[in-house]
């Protein structure tokens, strides 16, 4: 009977021996799956590529939208110094290198037919223009026109089968909607950032002569102007153009054209090759305290004074004098240089509209038929 015992011990240990070698060795031969020497094995949720995106994710949005923002390179040739040939120039300045200048930024494809929003500072004075496509295509592109107002250009490829974002209807924003803006910061690739809608109708920044910014804390860097700014839907609501910072960076203030701005822009560049807007040769200011005590106008009035009017202007043959103070045009109200502005520019050229004015004590209607808003002067080169 010892005997048995002694060899039913001994039979147990050498399986028991067995099992712990082959567990660790070859745990696959006992249909156990493999784990880490010395680690706690890690248990993976299996995989679900048809799975519903989580509660309050906006991959949808991002899917939807990202496929139709593109990526532009720029690049301008370099102007040669006219001493360059000089061997004075040359002796103490060294031959100067004229490498061409590259630039970076962002678009929106808004078109089937290969038509391309983005800020028009992204593009000016480039000689070369590449957009490139989220799924690698790239292609040359011919500008179509340009708006240094409102900083907008329209470009145009030549591809098949383009993807095209769909509009939104930025009129119907609110503060604190969620939003994603997409572009291509730093040249780094393609990029969605989450914010929210911080304000609306941001003006009198200094960054276009017609200002109406979206405001966003989505973070927005150099290279993604132009880029899209879109719903929880995925459909555009503004075109990227600015941002605050003091360090080059992103500080949670970023701007955006609406894209009811933009998609004005776009058909009257597409249409007629220039945006046309309507203009009646007046200057405008803020109706300061000091203002309304020079031209008596009572302390309670709202909207902006007329200081100068052109002669033989669209205003001095409607009647508007210096001292008028301009209260709303074409039944909108008006608050400040900004809207009147955009007020005015709006209005189509040859077709009277309605401007209230307050002149002293008496509240005054005219007919004025605005004409064509003049081209800005160009610096000289």
């Amino acid at each position: 009977m010892k005997r048995f015992w002694l060899l039913f011990s001994q039979s147990v240990t050498v399986l028991l021996a067995a099992y712990f070698v082959v567990g660790t060795l070859k745990p696959e031969w006992l249909g156990k799956s493999p784990s880490m020497s010395g680690a706690v094995a890690l248990i993976q949720a299996p995989h679900e590529p048809s799975a519903a995106p989580p509660p309050g994710s906006l991959r949808a949005a991002a899917q939807k939208a990202s496929s139709a923002v593109v990526s532009i390179n720029t690049s301008k040739a370099a102007r040669k110094n006219p001493n360059a040939n000089d061997p004075w120039f040359r002796f103490f300045f060294g031959d100067q290198r004229n490498d061409p200048q590259v630039g970076l930024g962002s678009g929106v494809i808004v078109s089937a037919s290969g038509y391309v929003l983005t800020n028009n500072h992204v593009v000016e004075g480039a000689d070369e223009i590449e957009v490139i496509l989220n799924d690698s295509r790239h292609a040359r592109a011919k500008v179509i026109g340009t708006d240094p107002d409102s900083d907008l250009a329209v470009l145009k490829i030549e591809l098949d089968q383009l993807p095209v974002i769909v509009l939104g209807h930025s009129e119907t924003l609110q503060v604190g909607d969620q939003v994603l803006a997409i572009g291509n910061p730093f040249g780094v690739g393609q990029t969605v950032t989450s914010g929210i809608v911080s304000a609306l109708g941001r003006n009198q920044l200094g960054i276009n002569t017609f200002e109406n910014f979206i405001q966003t804390d989505a973070a927005i860097n150099p290279g993604n102007s132009g880029g899209a700014l879109v719903d929880s839907n995925g459909h555009l609501q503004g075109i990227n153009t600015a941002i605050y910072s003091r360090s080059g960076g992103s500080m949670g203030i970023g701007f955006a054209i609406p894209v009811s701005t933009a998609k004005q822009v776009l058909e009257s560049i597409v249409k007629e090759g220039r945006v046309t807007r309507g203009w009646i040769g007046v200057e405008p200011n803020e109706l300061t305290p000091e203002l309304a005590q020079t031209f008596g106008v009572k302390p309670d009035t709202q909207g902006v004074i007329i200081t100068g009017v052109l002669q033989n202007g669209p205003a001095a043959a409607a009647g508007i004098r210096p001292g008028d103070v301009v209260t709303s045009v074409s039944g909108k109200a008006v608050h400040n240089v900004s809207e009147l502005l955009s007020g005015v520019a709006a209005l189509p050229p040859g077709s009277a509209a309605k401007f209230a004015l307050q002149r002293q004590d008496t509240s005054v209607t005219l007919d004025v038929t605005p004409g064509l808003r003049p081209k800005p002067r160009q610096a000289p080169q």
